[in-house]
């Protein structure tokens, strides 16, 4: 994982263990990695899509192994309800009395899997959880683990029996990670790595990273410094897609702009991304490398632009382009 790998020495070795750790069953994924660790470091939620067989769950896992935390896995089918999500009271006939049994939810690190198969009932128990870090049952509120982390999959190849996801439900997450299909030497590389782990096996390995460990790099994530000129081209970005700016004009091509959950979750993924390399002042590069998975799922073109095959990503791409950092 070169990327975090690059990382200074105020206390990114545990993050940078991680990563190797991660990378060591990953192919091709660096920046996964990278986005993985970001929302880890940020408190963030991660929807990860791509077609199957790309390692989407295999990356969740690897991450789950290298952290001392709980996991649970939801497998999404259009029957699931979302008391099998977040809940549901029991009767105990010993005692006569009615007591909540806790759903997969209440644990620290939560991968629905291919979220886009829930219905929307169960998509909207999850906005709570993700936005609130609670769950409410009937009349009572229970708090979530800390840390919290959802990390949700969807395959974009099929359409029958899927609900698409909301843009309230979208804006929850902190990233929207598009995986591609390898090349020829990662799909080699792919198959050595595959066969090896067959020949080996492998016990599982202690975590890498502790919760007390965790909350020390949270910690330090939040002192890195973003100057007002940083603060004012994250602005800018989002404003673009509002708004005609000095050298580019999307509005046309837009019909839901980026809202301020957008800007922060920005301004927090580049403090976490300077972190990791080593740095306590984020950069211009930091919020460009992120704008794309931070920015474009928060944002929906026009039916128009849609129709002559435009992008959410490509018109960002223009907004980036037209934008200068200060």
């Amino acid at each position: 994982m070169e990327d975090v790998r690059a990382g200074g020495t105020h206390g990114t070795a545990p993050a940078t263990a991680l990563a190797d750790r991660m990378a060591a069953g990953l192919v091709g994924h660096g920046v996964l990695v990278e986005r993985l660790l970001i929302a880890l470091l940020t408190g963030g939620h991660v929807l990860i899509e791509g077609a199957p067989g790309l390692a989407k769950t295999r990356s969740v896992r690897r991450l789950s192994d290298g952290i001392e935390s709980s996991f649970a896995r939801i497998q999404c089918t259009p029957d699931l309800m979302p008391s099998d999500v977040t809940g549901t009271q029991v009767f105990r006939p010993e005692s006569g009395r009615m007591d909540f049994l806790p759903g997969p939810i209440f644990h620290n690190l939560v991968l629905v899997d291919e979220i886009n198969r829930a219905p929307p009932k169960v998509q909207s128990a999850l906005l709570e959880a993700m936005g609130e870090g609670q769950v409410t049952t009937g009349s009572q509120t229970r708090p979530l683990p800390d840390p919290f982390m959802v990390v949700a999959t969807q395959n974009p190849l099929e359409q029958e029996g899927t609900f698409p996801l909301p843009e309230a439900q979208l804006d929850r997450f902190l990233m929207h990670v598009i995986l591609d299909l390898p090349g020829e030497d990662d799909e080699m590389a792919i198959l050595d790595l595959v066969e090896t782990e067959l020949r080996t096996r492998a016990g599982r390995e202690a975590p890498v990273l502790d919760k007390d460990a965790l909350a020390a790099m949270k910690a330090q994530v939040l002192t890195v410094h973003l100057a007002p000129a940083l603060k004012h081209y994250i602005v800018g970005l989002v404003m673009a897609t509002r708004r005609a700016a000095d050298g580019v004009d999307v509005t046309d091509r837009v019909r839901h702009a980026v809202s301020p959950r957008g800007t922060l979750a920005l301004a927090s993924s580049a403090r976490a991304r300077a972190w990791l390399r080593g740095r306590d002042y984020a950069v211009p590069e930091d919020v460009a490398a992120l704008a794309p998975d931070v920015l474009c799922h928060r944002m929906a073109p026009t039916w128009r632009a849609q129709a002559a095959g435009d992008t959410s990503r490509a018109i960002l791409a223009d907004i980036l382009s037209g934008v200068e950092a200060l």
